[in-house]
């Protein structure tokens, strides 16, 4: 099922997420539903708290963002590109054990802010330990734009949007464009809840 997605200003986004107990009652569900809603909205990951859940689960799906890439004038190597084809994950009560390397910046985007991007600076690598949909434990370690997605998807988690990461000189430009969105001023080709409508 295709769930509305949360928009800027409900107060979900800012929530911490719950941590989720084996046995969580209609978990496969909600996943199910996540991935639906993330492919209807084209989107390469999603957290739990944009759908209005406030726990700690987040999906990933990177293939439409490799077959972006998949030319001869992409920054990231053929063996990023071939990873992040087959980069789908169920991440449940992930935990982000270490960041390491040189920041860099990417125009980062968001499905709770739409039609806003800003360049967001992150680390490099990382290294994450998490659950699977079956409740099977996991540590590994990520780079690049897989690190990134996850990055943005645990910054949900936490109750963090990608514009708590920018400037209050930008905060200030866009603050229009974000009540805007927050009242539904707003055209996507998706479902989206919204706060003060």
């Amino acid at each position: 099922m295709i769930l509305p997605i949360v928009a800027y200003g409900d107060p979900v986004l800012k929530k911490a997420g719950a941590e989720i107990k084996k046995g969580h009652t209609g978990l496969q569900s909600l996943i199910d539903d996540m991935f639906e809603t993330m492919y209807h909205a084209k989107g390469v990951g999603l957290a739990a708290p944009q759908v209005g859940q406030s726990v700690r689960l987040f999906i990933v799906d990177a293939f439409p963002f490799a077959e972006d890439e998949n030319d001869e004038e992409s920054e990231m190597s053929i063996e990023e590109i071939r990873f992040l084809k087959t980069f789908k994950r169920v991440f449940i009560n992930p935990k982000i054990k270490e960041e390491w390397g040189e920041e860099w910046k990417f125009n980062e985007g968001c499905l709770s802010i739409p039609k806003i991007r800003e360049d967001i600076f992150r680390l490099p690598e990382i290294e994450v330990e998490y659950q699977d949909a079956d409740f099977k434990h996991h540590t590994e370690t990520f780079s690049g734009m897989a690190a990134r997605i996850i990055q943005h998807e645990y910054d949900h988690i936490e109750g963090k949007l990608f514009t708590d990461r920018i400037s209050q000189l930008r905060k200030r430009m866009i603050k229009g464009k974000l009540l805007d969105i927050s009242k539904g001023k707003v055209k996507t080709d998706y479902k989206m809840r919204f706060p003060s409508k």
